[in-house]
């Protein structure tokens, strides 16, 4: 079972983390991210399998394919920033953490526009 790796894992950097607190404190952000980038590519995998049901779904109902690689990229960005916020707050940074939450919410708005201009667009039609 994958979740017993992944917070295998997770167990495994913290009881790390605690001990270098004790001796090298500036070593404990490395450790982090490498675990975080461990958990990240163990997850990877079971998210192909998504895309390949979701893109198989897509390819039989009339939906816009673009609309799928939106909500794709959207869900990438939303994993991305929340693993740099977590590293931020990890580091100590929350400023910077919550400057990082900022930016992906305005990117994941910009990007999904073509969503929401659809969505519009359909709205206006319905109505008389």
């Amino acid at each position: 079972m994958d979740i017993v790796k992944i917070i295998g894992i997770a167990f495994v950097a913290i009881i790390i983390i605690v001990i270098l607190k004790q001796y090298k404190p500036e070593f404990v952000i490395y450790v982090s991210m490498v675990a975080g980038a461990i958990i990240i590519l163990l997850s990877i995998d079971k998210l192909s399998g998504i895309i390949n049901l979701l893109q198989s779904l897509s390819s039989k109902t009339p939906i816009n394919g673009q609309f799928l690689g939106i909500l794709l990229k959207i869900t990438g960005i939303a994993f991305l920033t929340e693993f740099a916020v977590s590293v931020c707050n990890d580091a100590g940074e929350s400023a910077i953490a919550n400057k990082v939450d900022l930016g992906g919410k305005v990117i994941i708005v910009a990007i999904s526009i073509p969503i929401i201009s659809s969505l519009l667009e359909t709205i206006v039609k319905v109505l008389p």
